[in-house]
């Protein structure tokens, strides 16, 4: 039996609207306001692991990996993992560094690298 990790190279989170229907917590879900400089809570089901070192995409999901462009550039400044029910969860924080312009189809990211 082996120990079950996820390494994210982005933080993906829901619409905030999930969180408005009920259906998930505030911190498993995109603020409504980005701003750059803003340090905000995320909340995600498993134990995983993120790059802590640089910028990273923050992207919305819709599950299944359907992913968004990144909306915006974070850095995670903490990530912490916890038991809740007896299922592993992943909380943390991030930084807002700049907030992407929705109907822009430039390309900030390739890999972990800002690309511009």
């Amino acid at each position: 039996m082996g120990i079950k990790t996820e390494y994210n190279p982005d933080l993906a989170l829901r619409n905030i609207s999930e969180f408005r229907k009920g259906l998930r917590k505030k911190e498993e879900c995109i603020p409504e306001n980005l701003e750059p400089g803003q340090v905000h809570g995320f909340l995600k089901r498993g134990q995983r692991n993120y790059w802590l070192e640089g910028e990273a995409p923050l992207v919305e999901t819709k599950g299944n990996h359907q992913l968004s462009r990144p909306l915006a550039s974070i850095t995670i400044i903490e990530a912490t993992h916890f038991l809740l029910d007896g299922e592993i969860w992943t909380k943390g924080k991030y930084r807002v560094v700049e907030v992407f312009d929705p109907s822009e189809q430039k390309i900030h990211f390739d890999g972990f690298a800002r690309a511009d």
